[in-house]
């Protein structure tokens, strides 16, 4: 069973038994926008009690605020009981629920006028009590009522009014806009978390650009991402960046990003050259040129600082580190070692690295020749190559003598760094280069 099954079986249940069931919020808008909806949500005025006992499988997620998850097999559709906010103190959630009894109340405290559409699941009749149809036609992202009070009740809709116009192409009504920009600096009451969830979406449905420069012109971005917003005017070399300065060289990039790109890379091309702004200096500093010397180790404190401050899960913040940290290194790829050339394309996940520096090239210069000769070299090397199996181990050392320490590091080091050049392809080989180079067993040296 589908969730759309799992929804109209739903709606067919709580009708039996008396109670008004529609389809409601984003399934509805994605269906008459011909998308296939993501998932499903109904609502009811069936209360959360009463869901619970006709569904024995489901859970209340939500039950304090009226709302159900009803499970079965691997389809999952939130029921909702029909209601009316009070007060929303913390800017976030609402104080209590008032049940109502019917969908227009309903609809009245939702978001926006395209998420305020309903429909019966049987005969496809659409119940439109805030003029979603409309703006559904027009491509406007409006506030259902008045936008300073939906902005005032719950902070996050102003992430998701961007993301909304962003991932749709629409316009955000002019005073559901205005409010968004007078309400920009109250975006902190929402929680590391939720905001981090809602970037990573803008920047991963496929319009990353159209966000970013929404979250800028709205004022969210200078609340949330100060360090992207100082990307603003700071010039690059026109000789390596023609595209004009660091802010306009990151938009580009983020439009080449499509949708269902992994939040690692994505946020690893946001964040790619977030050093830049501290480390600018011109030409007339440097004597030749616009430089920024260590810009991409400087981007790693402030990359980090930034995955902390969103509370990014250990492993994303470990991938957009490196991706942070690495992107530079690509233009010695013509003078790498084979050693190096093969420990640095066995990155984790090094496909989003080479990804990154294809539209790092395609968003400035255009030179593609390091990203063909890696595709080569990856195409045409094995992978037993790249990454062989080590031909002798800690304990091998041992075994001829060697007398464990820090030096051992160094020795399986440059072992493996001429196993890599090929100089070595056997057991005996690598004895032997060992013998040879660190003649005296007890020191390593």
């Amino acid at each position: 069973m589908n969730s759309r099954e799992l929804a109209n079986s739903i709606c067919d249940t709580l009708r039996r038994h008396g109670h008004e069931a529609l389809l409601v919020g984003g399934c509805v808008r994605d269906l008459l926008l011909k998308r296939e909806p993501a998932d499903y949500d109904v609502t009811t005025d069936a209360t959360p009690e009463c869901v619970l006992h006709l569904f024995p499988d489901s859970v209340g997620v939500g039950a304090q605020f009226g709302v159900v998850l009803v499970l079965r097999d691997t389809a999952k559709v939130e029921v909702a009981t029909f209601r009316s906010d009070v007060g929303y103190s913390d800017g976030r959630h609402p104080d209590r629920v008032v049940y109502s009894k019917t969908p227009q109340e309903d609809v009245a405290r939702r978001d926006f006028t395209i998420n305020g559409l309903l429909m019966r699941h049987d005969t496809g009749e659409v119940l439109d009590y805030v003029g979603g149809q409309e703006d559904l036609h027009a491509r406007l992202v409006r506030a259902i009522g008045d936008p300073e009070r939906r902005f005032t009740e719950d902070k996050l809709r102003m992430l998701r009014a961007i993301r909304f116009a962003a991932r749709f192409g629409y316009a955000i009504e002019p005073a559901t806009f205005a409010a968004i920009q007078g309400h920009a600096p109250e975006i902190h009451v929402v929680s590391p978390e939720r905001v981090r969830e809602e970037l990573t979406k803008l920047l991963t449905e496929g319009a990353a650009r159209r966000g970013f420069e929404l979250l800028n012109d709205s004022g969210l971005l200078q609340q949330l991402l100060p360090e992207i917003s100082a990307m603003k005017g700071v010039p690059q070399p026109p000789e390596f960046h023609p595209e004009g300065d660091v802010w306009i060289h990151t938009r580009l990039m983020l439009e080449g990003l499509p949708a269902g790109v992994s939040p690692s890379l994505a946020w690893g091309v946001l964040l790619h050259d977030v050093g830049k702004p501290p480390t600018f200096r011109p030409a007339s500093a440097t004597g030749d040129r616009i430089r920024f010397d260590g810009h991409a180790e400087v981007g790693v404190k402030m990359a980090t600082a930034i995955c902390h401050r969103l509370r990014f899960p250990n492993d994303d913040t470990l991938q957009i580190l490196a991706l942070v940290a690495n992107h530079m290194k690509f233009k010695d790829v013509g003078q790498m070692r084979k050693s190096t050339l093969k420990r640095f394309v066995r990155l984790p996940a090094f496909p989003e690295h080479l990804e990154l520096h294809r539209l790092d090239c395609l968003s400035s210069h255009g030179r593609l020749e390091a990203y063909q000769a890696l595709k080569h070299f990856l195409a045409e090397t094995p992978a037993e190559q790249v990454s062989p199996p080590r031909l002798l181990t800690g304990v091998d050392l041992q075994d001829m003598g060697y007398v464990p320490g820090p030096h051992f590091q160094r020795m399986l080091t440059a072992l493996e760094d001429a196993q890599l050049e090929g100089q070595l392809q056997t057991k005996d080989q690598a004895i032997l280069f060992i013998r040879k180079n660190y003649p005296r067993p007890g020191n390593g040296r």
